[in-house]
């Protein structure tokens, strides 16, 4: 039986934790497609960068991997909003005892996945821009201000206040970031859940996020933790040929070794913060709408959930196929 309840922060995690250990494979499976393909590209990029180029470095060789790192970013873009979305599709199913596959996640989104690929640009543009478009303004005003590069002490001095705001903005920059990151935390969770287009499930995620974003910034941070704790562990030996031959290329068996790891880390890592950000949906509706009182006489048949009509016919998508929008 599920019981729906307003949880604290550690209680959130715990239940994070839970639902990974019990459904292991179904999160792991979900993540590992994303990080799959991510990781044959990135095999294909440097199988072709060293067997046209000789591993040495060269134009052609700087230009094949300008080249296949703009399709893995792009790939990578478009791949993430779709897992993503799978991974908020089985973790709504799980919660509220529904049964749920890796394909019948899928499944369930594919038919609006242009739709969760927008929600990631907009919500992306939105997040980032301000960061782009302040480098973009800040190296132009380089060439632009007469003086500002000059030699002597003048233009040393010159050099440091450009230094020094330079740092300003950029802090500002990144903490605007940030906190527009926790505002749209939740928008891919509604955004399934609720059959809500992109910019709607914006509005609805800066409206739930509200009174719980330094929970949700505390999760950030625990997974950007646990992350950097296994890249160096698994990583960190693989680069001390790198150290001790500085300007050296790394051998190709190291750099496909890396992209393995690196498959590996994303796949254990990735339904952690999927995971903890669907129980955070899920939790600020409980508080904020009531929404366990709704489930629980719903499940007692004492009444309809109009709010969640999509949400109860995504939940059965696996079994009679996908609503149609």
């Amino acid at each position: 039986m599920v019981h729906l309840r307003p949880l604290s922060l550690g209680e959130i995690f715990d239940r994070t934790a839970e639902l990974y250990r019990k459904n292991f494979v179904l999160f792991g499976g979900l993540s590992g497609v994303y990080a799959g393909a991510i990781m044959v590209l990135a095999l294909l990029r440097i199988w072709v960068t060293f067997s046209l180029s000789g591993g040495s470095a060269n134009p052609l060789q700087a230009a094949l991997l300008g080249l296949f790192l703009i399709v893995e970013i792009c790939v990578m873009f478009v791949l993430a909003g779709v897992s993503m979305a799978a991974n908020s599709r089985a973790v709504a199913w799980v919660n509220l005892g529904e049964p749920a596959t890796i394909f019948g996640a899928y499944r369930s989104i594919l038919p609006r996945a242009g739709r969760y690929v927008w929600l990631m640009i907009v919500a992306g543009f939105r997040i980032y821009a301000p960061v782009v478009l302040f480098f973009l303004v800040f190296t132009a005003a380089i060439f632009a201000i007469p003086g500002i590069a000059g030699r002597g002490a003048a233009g040393a001095d010159r050099g440091i206040l450009a230094g020094l705001t330079m740092f300003v903005f950029l802090v500002v920059a990144f903490v605007f970031s940030i906190w527009m990151l926790l505002r749209y935390s939740l928008a891919v969770p509604a955004c399934v859940v609720e059959d809500l287009k992109a910019r709607q499930a914006i509005k609805r995620s800066i409206e739930l996020t509200k009174g719980s974003r330094g929970r949700i910034f505390v999760l950030f941070l625990l997974t950007i933790a646990i992350t950097f704790a296994i890249v160096a562990f698994t990583q960190f030996p693989l680069l001390i040929p790198a150290f001790k031959h500085p300007g050296q290329p790394l051998p190709v068996w190291t750099l496909a070794l890396q992209q393995v790891l690196n498959f590996v880390t994303s796949t254990l890592i990735g339904p952690i913060y999927a995971i903890g950000l669907t129980l955070f949906y899920y939790d600020q509706r409980i508080r904020k709408e009531s929404f366990d009182i709704e489930w629980m006489m719903k499940a007692a048949g004492l009444t309809a959930l109009p709010a969640t009509e999509g949400e109860m016919r995504s939940a059965t998508a696996d079994e009679t196929g996908p609503a149609q929008a």
